[in-house]
């Protein structure tokens, strides 16, 4: 390893941790925070929770054609997929805070073992989503710095936790969805 790659890494390991720590606290501060509540005159997004589950959906897609890509040597192709569901995942993110700041929440309304299936699945999706932040970007750094072999070690972490948030955002979605008001 130079010494190069290890200012790269070190330079982005500060970026890593401010930003595992400041995304997470600030979807919960604005998860409470409601626009129109605090008398901004903006109307409810109720438009994007489709939008954004299709986004978690295309992602998991999208992750396993970069597995696919990686193991059959296609890396250009596999560093454009992996690029690509970064973009998803922040384009998911934006339109989740949006909707929240701007919509009232929607309660689950199943009862019975379906209630426990799915705040088992939401709390599961929840953690993972706070948990995959930094594993996602230390596995992009890894590869950035061209540490490939330190690259392959956490991906093997990082891509089942990431496909598991994201399929399980599409089916909190389809699980909650027909209580949307």
């Amino acid at each position: 390893m130079s010494s190069s790659q290890s200012e790269v890494e070190k330079k982005y390991n500060k970026w890593i941790l401010i930003l595992s720590v400041f995304i997470p606290l600030v979807v919960a501060a604005l998860f409470g925070v409601n626009l129109r509540k605090l008398g901004f005159d903006v109307k409810p997004l109720t438009f994007l929770p489709p939008i954004y589950a299709t986004i978690n959906g295309l992602t998991a897609v999208i992750l396993l054609a970069a597995l696919w890509a990686i193991k059959n040597k296609k890396v250009g192709l596999h560093e454009k997929l992996m690029k690509t569901a970064i973009v998803c995942s922040v384009l998911f993110l934006v339109m989740y805070i949006a909707y929240h700041t701007t919509s009232d929440s929607t309660r689950f309304g199943g009862k019975g073992a379906i209630q426990y299936i799915y705040y088992f699945i939401l709390i599961t999706h929840i953690v993972l989503s706070i948990a995959v932040i930094p594993f996602v970007l230390v596995t992009y750094v890894k590869a950035l710095s061209k540490r490939f072999d330190k690259h392959k070690k956490i991906a093997r972490i990082t891509f089942p936790v990431w496909l598991y948030v994201a399929i399980t955002g599409v089916i909190v979605y389809l699980m909650i969805s027909p209580y949307y008001v």
